[in-house]
Protein backbone atom coordinates (compact mmCIF):
# COMPACT_ATOMS: atom_id res chain seq x y z
CA UNK A 1 0.00 0.00 0.00
CA UNK A 2 2.74 2.21 -0.19
CA UNK A 3 2.12 5.62 -2.24
CA UNK A 4 4.95 6.71 -4.57
CA UNK A 5 4.97 10.59 -5.69
CA UNK A 6 7.70 11.95 -7.31
CA UNK A 7 6.70 15.77 -5.89
CA UNK A 8 7.06 14.39 -2.45
CA UNK A 9 3.98 14.18 0.09
CA UNK A 10 1.69 16.86 1.91
CA UNK A 11 -0.71 16.85 4.40
CA UNK A 12 -4.03 18.16 3.05
CA UNK A 13 -4.61 21.60 4.85
CA UNK A 14 -2.02 23.33 7.25
CA UNK A 15 -3.44 23.64 11.10
CA UNK A 16 -2.00 26.69 12.79
CA UNK A 17 -1.39 27.63 16.44
CA UNK A 18 -3.96 24.67 17.53
CA UNK A 19 -4.25 21.11 17.48
CA UNK A 20 -6.27 19.26 14.68
CA UNK A 21 -9.85 18.63 15.45
CA UNK A 22 -11.86 15.80 14.77
CA UNK A 23 -15.57 16.63 14.37
CA UNK A 24 -16.38 12.97 13.37
CA UNK A 25 -14.27 10.14 13.03
CA UNK A 26 -14.93 7.01 10.05
CA UNK A 27 -16.90 4.17 10.88
CA UNK A 28 -20.73 3.77 13.19
CA UNK A 29 -21.55 7.04 14.99
CA UNK A 30 -25.11 7.63 17.06
CA UNK A 31 -26.99 10.68 16.80
CA UNK A 32 -27.11 12.23 19.86
CA UNK A 33 -30.47 13.67 19.74
CA UNK A 34 -32.33 10.99 17.85
CA UNK A 35 -29.95 7.77 19.04
CA UNK A 36 -29.91 6.88 15.85
CA UNK A 37 -26.76 4.90 14.32
CA UNK A 38 -25.43 5.70 11.32
CA UNK A 39 -21.85 5.12 8.87
CA UNK A 40 -19.41 7.85 8.68
CA UNK A 41 -17.25 6.87 4.90
CA UNK A 42 -14.86 9.63 5.83
CA UNK A 43 -13.78 11.36 8.40
CA UNK A 44 -14.35 15.34 9.32
CA UNK A 45 -12.41 17.85 10.21
CA UNK A 46 -13.35 21.63 12.01
CA UNK A 47 -11.97 23.73 8.94
CA UNK A 48 -13.90 26.29 7.80
CA UNK A 49 -12.29 28.35 4.82
CA UNK A 50 -9.30 26.63 4.74
CA UNK A 51 -6.97 25.78 1.61
CA UNK A 52 -6.66 22.47 0.59
CA UNK A 53 -3.80 20.82 -0.59
CA UNK A 54 -3.10 17.87 -3.35
CA UNK A 55 -1.23 14.96 -0.94
CA UNK A 56 0.81 13.58 -3.61
CA UNK A 57 1.16 13.46 -7.66
CA UNK A 58 -1.99 12.96 -8.87
CA UNK A 59 -4.88 14.01 -11.21
CA UNK A 60 -8.68 15.30 -10.29
CA UNK A 61 -10.83 12.22 -11.41
CA UNK A 62 -14.12 13.66 -10.80
CA UNK A 63 -16.06 16.91 -9.48
CA UNK A 64 -19.43 17.21 -8.68
CA UNK A 65 -22.72 17.82 -6.38
CA UNK A 66 -24.90 15.93 -4.51
CA UNK A 67 -27.34 16.12 -1.31
CA UNK A 68 -24.58 13.99 1.12
CA UNK A 69 -21.09 15.52 -0.04
CA UNK A 70 -22.31 18.95 -1.37
CA UNK A 71 -19.56 20.71 -3.34
CA UNK A 72 -17.13 17.53 -3.63
CA UNK A 73 -13.49 16.51 -5.95
CA UNK A 74 -11.70 13.42 -5.83
CA UNK A 75 -8.22 13.23 -7.09
CA UNK A 76 -6.28 9.68 -7.97
CA UNK A 77 -2.99 9.27 -6.25
CA UNK A 78 -1.56 5.80 -8.24
CA UNK A 79 -3.89 3.10 -6.30
CA UNK A 80 -5.61 5.20 -3.80
CA UNK A 81 -8.92 7.81 -4.11
CA UNK A 82 -9.55 10.23 -2.10
CA UNK A 83 -12.80 12.63 -1.81
CA UNK A 84 -12.87 16.11 -0.48
CA UNK A 85 -16.22 16.86 0.54
CA UNK A 86 -18.57 20.43 1.89
CA UNK A 87 -16.37 22.25 -0.51
CA UNK A 88 -16.66 26.03 -0.71
CA UNK A 89 -15.17 26.19 -4.26
CA UNK A 90 -13.03 23.81 -6.43
CA UNK A 91 -9.47 25.23 -7.90
CA UNK A 92 -8.27 22.00 -9.33
CA UNK A 93 -10.74 20.60 -12.41
CA UNK A 94 -11.46 17.95 -13.78
CA UNK A 95 -8.77 16.23 -15.86
CA UNK A 96 -5.87 18.34 -14.00
CA UNK A 97 -2.39 16.89 -13.04
CA UNK A 98 -1.69 17.92 -9.46
CA UNK A 99 1.60 17.83 -7.51
CA UNK A 100 2.03 17.75 -3.51
CA UNK A 101 1.19 20.89 -1.82
CA UNK A 102 -0.41 22.32 -4.94
CA UNK A 103 -3.72 24.26 -3.78
CA UNK A 104 -6.87 22.20 -5.24
CA UNK A 105 -10.04 23.44 -3.26
CA UNK A 106 -11.41 25.13 -0.49
CA UNK A 107 -13.44 23.55 2.13
CA UNK A 108 -16.49 24.87 3.58
CA UNK A 109 -17.29 25.27 6.84
CA UNK A 110 -16.08 22.00 7.68
CA UNK A 111 -13.86 19.03 5.50
CA UNK A 112 -15.22 15.53 4.66
CA UNK A 113 -12.62 13.66 3.30
CA UNK A 114 -12.90 9.92 2.19
CA UNK A 115 -10.48 7.85 1.01
CA UNK A 116 -10.13 4.22 -1.13
CA UNK A 117 -7.26 1.84 -2.01
CA UNK A 118 -8.01 -0.14 -5.31
CA UNK A 119 -11.56 0.68 -4.94
CA UNK A 120 -12.37 -0.19 -1.75
CA UNK A 121 -12.93 1.95 1.58
CA UNK A 122 -10.62 2.52 4.17
CA UNK A 123 -10.04 4.40 7.27
CA UNK A 124 -8.31 7.91 6.24
CA UNK A 125 -6.93 8.05 9.33
CA UNK A 126 -4.79 5.28 8.00
CA UNK A 127 -4.12 7.19 4.79
CA UNK A 128 -2.90 10.14 6.90
CA UNK A 129 -0.90 8.30 9.39
CA UNK A 130 1.14 7.04 6.36
CA UNK A 131 1.12 10.11 4.44
CA UNK A 132 3.06 11.99 7.96
CA UNK A 133 5.13 8.94 8.02
CA UNK A 134 6.92 9.73 4.80
CA UNK A 135 6.54 13.60 5.47
CA UNK A 136 8.88 12.66 8.29
CA UNK A 137 11.01 10.50 6.60
CA UNK A 138 11.80 12.77 3.61
CA UNK A 139 12.07 16.06 5.98
CA UNK A 140 15.09 13.96 8.25
CA UNK A 141 16.97 13.07 5.13
CA UNK A 142 16.98 16.85 4.41
CA UNK A 143 14.88 16.49 1.24
CA UNK A 144 13.91 19.91 -0.54
CA UNK A 145 10.96 20.30 -2.60
CA UNK A 146 8.23 19.32 0.14
CA UNK A 147 6.52 22.31 0.32
CA UNK A 148 3.12 22.58 2.57
CA UNK A 149 1.10 24.65 -0.16
CA UNK A 150 2.64 25.16 -3.54
CA UNK A 151 1.22 28.71 -4.56
CA UNK A 152 3.97 30.10 -6.95
CA UNK A 153 2.55 28.74 -10.48
CA UNK A 154 5.61 30.01 -12.90
CA UNK A 155 6.38 28.45 -16.41
CA UNK A 156 9.95 27.12 -15.72
CA UNK A 157 11.64 25.45 -18.24
CA UNK A 158 15.37 24.03 -17.82
CA UNK A 159 17.89 22.48 -19.92
CA UNK A 160 16.57 19.19 -19.21
CA UNK A 161 12.86 19.01 -19.46
CA UNK A 162 13.68 16.46 -22.88
CA UNK A 163 14.69 14.24 -19.67
CA UNK A 164 12.46 15.02 -16.86
CA UNK A 165 10.82 11.88 -16.07
CA UNK A 166 13.69 10.04 -15.70
CA UNK A 167 15.38 12.90 -13.65
CA UNK A 168 12.59 12.29 -11.48
CA UNK A 169 12.84 8.72 -11.21
CA UNK A 170 16.39 8.82 -10.08
CA UNK A 171 15.42 11.65 -7.83
CA UNK A 172 12.62 9.25 -6.07
CA UNK A 173 15.44 6.86 -4.82
CA UNK A 174 18.53 9.05 -4.89
CA UNK A 175 17.59 12.33 -3.91
CA UNK A 176 17.48 11.46 0.08
CA UNK A 177 21.20 9.70 -0.16
CA UNK A 178 22.06 12.81 -1.99
CA UNK A 179 20.81 15.54 0.77
CA UNK A 180 22.77 12.96 3.47
CA UNK A 181 25.51 13.17 2.12
CA UNK A 182 25.33 17.03 1.81
CA UNK A 183 24.26 17.22 5.50
CA UNK A 184 26.69 14.89 7.14
CA UNK A 185 29.67 17.07 4.72
CA UNK A 186 30.52 13.79 2.95
CA UNK A 187 29.55 15.87 0.18
CA UNK A 188 30.43 19.65 -1.09
CA UNK A 189 28.66 21.33 -3.89
CA UNK A 190 31.72 22.24 -6.51
CA UNK A 191 32.85 25.54 -5.07
CA UNK A 192 31.53 26.81 -9.06
CA UNK A 193 28.37 26.34 -8.42
CA UNK A 194 28.38 27.63 -5.06
CA UNK A 195 29.60 30.87 -6.20
CA UNK A 196 27.05 30.82 -9.40
CA UNK A 197 24.25 30.21 -6.70
CA UNK A 198 25.62 33.21 -4.54
CA UNK A 199 26.18 35.35 -7.94
CA UNK A 200 22.20 34.76 -8.60
CA UNK A 201 20.90 35.48 -5.69
CA UNK A 202 23.02 38.77 -5.11
CA UNK A 203 22.12 40.01 -8.74
CA UNK A 204 18.67 38.74 -7.98
CA UNK A 205 18.11 40.92 -4.68
CA UNK A 206 19.60 44.17 -6.45
CA UNK A 207 17.00 44.08 -9.33
CA UNK A 208 14.55 43.27 -6.59
CA UNK A 209 12.94 39.70 -7.28
CA UNK A 210 12.29 39.04 -3.77
CA UNK A 211 9.59 40.34 -2.30
CA UNK A 212 7.50 40.95 -5.42
CA UNK A 213 4.40 39.49 -3.62
CA UNK A 214 3.32 38.96 0.29
CA UNK A 215 5.76 36.00 1.79
CA UNK A 216 3.95 32.95 2.74
CA UNK A 217 5.19 29.36 4.49
CA UNK A 218 5.25 28.12 0.71
CA UNK A 219 7.16 30.83 -0.97
CA UNK A 220 8.93 32.75 1.69
CA UNK A 221 11.03 35.17 -0.48
CA UNK A 222 7.86 36.45 -1.98
CA UNK A 223 8.85 35.82 -5.65
CA UNK A 224 6.88 36.37 -8.68
CA UNK A 225 6.61 36.01 -11.96
CA UNK A 226 9.31 38.36 -12.67
CA UNK A 227 11.69 35.91 -10.90
CA UNK A 228 11.06 33.12 -13.52
CA UNK A 229 14.51 33.56 -15.06
CA UNK A 230 15.85 33.13 -11.46
CA UNK A 231 14.38 30.00 -10.46
CA UNK A 232 15.29 28.79 -13.88
CA UNK A 233 19.05 29.46 -13.46
CA UNK A 234 18.89 27.77 -9.91
CA UNK A 235 17.10 24.42 -11.13
CA UNK A 236 19.99 24.17 -14.08
CA UNK A 237 22.78 24.78 -11.41
CA UNK A 238 20.72 22.52 -8.98
CA UNK A 239 19.92 19.58 -11.21
CA UNK A 240 23.32 19.92 -13.27
CA UNK A 241 25.04 18.87 -9.27
CA UNK A 242 22.97 16.04 -8.81
CA UNK A 243 23.32 14.66 -12.11
CA UNK A 244 27.16 14.74 -11.36
CA UNK A 245 27.06 13.14 -7.73
CA UNK A 246 25.54 10.55 -9.62
CA UNK A 247 27.73 9.85 -12.33
CA UNK A 248 30.75 10.54 -9.96
CA UNK A 249 29.45 8.40 -7.03
CA UNK A 250 26.71 5.37 -8.04
CA UNK A 251 28.13 5.53 -11.58
CA UNK A 252 24.59 6.82 -13.39
CA UNK A 253 23.72 8.59 -16.12
CA UNK A 254 21.10 9.84 -18.01
CA UNK A 255 20.37 7.50 -20.81
CA UNK A 256 20.94 10.01 -23.49
CA UNK A 257 24.44 10.77 -23.10
CA UNK A 258 26.66 9.86 -25.13
CA UNK A 259 29.90 7.48 -23.99
CA UNK A 260 32.06 10.44 -25.02
CA UNK A 261 30.14 12.28 -22.34
CA UNK A 262 29.98 9.81 -19.75
CA UNK A 263 33.71 9.36 -20.12
CA UNK A 264 33.87 12.88 -19.30
CA UNK A 265 32.08 12.90 -16.65
CA UNK A 266 33.95 9.94 -14.76
CA UNK A 267 37.60 12.54 -15.10
CA UNK A 268 35.52 15.02 -13.07
CA UNK A 269 36.94 15.26 -9.49
CA UNK A 270 34.64 13.94 -6.70
CA UNK A 271 34.43 16.66 -4.02
CA UNK A 272 34.57 14.39 -0.66
CA UNK A 273 35.22 16.22 2.18
CA UNK A 274 37.17 14.17 4.41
Amino acid sequence: MILKSNSGFCMPFEERDKDVEVVKSYGKLRNTKTGEVVFNHGIDFAVNGYLLAAVASGIVTGLGTDAVHGNYQIIRYGQYEVTYANLSSIVANYGKRVRAGEVVAISGDSLHMEVKYKGEEINPIEFLTMLFSNVKTMNNCNQVGLPEFVTLDLDIHTRYDKNQQEIEELMMRFLPVYMQDLRNGSYNLPEHTEQSLRNIFNLSAVKNYFFETIPSMANPLGMGRKSAPLVEKVQNLLIEDFLNYMALRHQVFLSTLSDFEKKKQRRQPFPIVE
